[in-house]
């Protein structure tokens, strides 16, 4: 509001000093019929008297002050009709500035609906790969159990053969002890 008083401030002050840097305007017709009856005196005396310098002077007062008067009248139209101007001119200002700001806060809610749905992908993509990490973890411990019974029934395989190959030669020997009985 600051601004539209400064602008208003400005066109009132142009106004005023283009208004007095022009000529004067048309006397008015009280203007005319001083200046009538001052020279009908000063032409039938010859010499104006101190009478005819009053009226001369209040005549010359009274036209700066009709000046005056028209030209504080036309700027008080001019400026009202500034200040109307103005005040449409930020109306419209202030309407445009609210629908770019509707749209902006609807982008807005736009881009956080976007943000929610991205963020909660990675959530269960997070969870997912952390899953997958367990998974992973159980499968390698898994494989790591395979592998190590696998080396067992190695040896245990081992240990039956070498068992079988003890029981065979146990009863070998026995039988060889039960013929030097004999």
């Amino acid at each position: 509001m600051s601004s539209l008083y400064s602008r208003s401030k400005d066109l009132s002050s142009r106004s005023r000093k283009s208004l007095s840097d022009s000529p004067p305007s048309s006397p008015s017709p009280s203007t005319k019929t001083f200046r009538q009856e001052r020279v009908s005196r000063s032409d039938s005396s010859g010499v104006e008297s101190p009478s005819d310098r009053l009226s001369a002077r209040t005549s010359t007062y009274t036209r700066k002050e009709n000046r005056l008067a028209s030209l504080s009248k036309t700027e008080d139209d001019s400026a009202s009709k500034d200040y109307k101007k103005l005040y449409e001119d930020a109306l419209t200002e202030n309407e445009k500035l609210k629908s770019r700001l509707q749209d902006s806060k609807q982008e807005l809610t736009k881009l956080r609906s976007q943000l929610d749905r991205v963020t909660q992908k990675q959530d269960r993509i997070s969870e997912r790969s952390s899953v997958f990490e367990s998974e992973k973890r159980e499968k390698e411990a898994l494989e790591k159990r395979v592998s190590d019974m696998e080396e067992e029934l190695k040896v245990l395989t081992e240990l039956k053969s070498d068992n079988q190959r003890l029981k065979d030669e146990n009863g070998a020997l026995i039988r060889v002890i039960s013929k030097l009985s004999k």
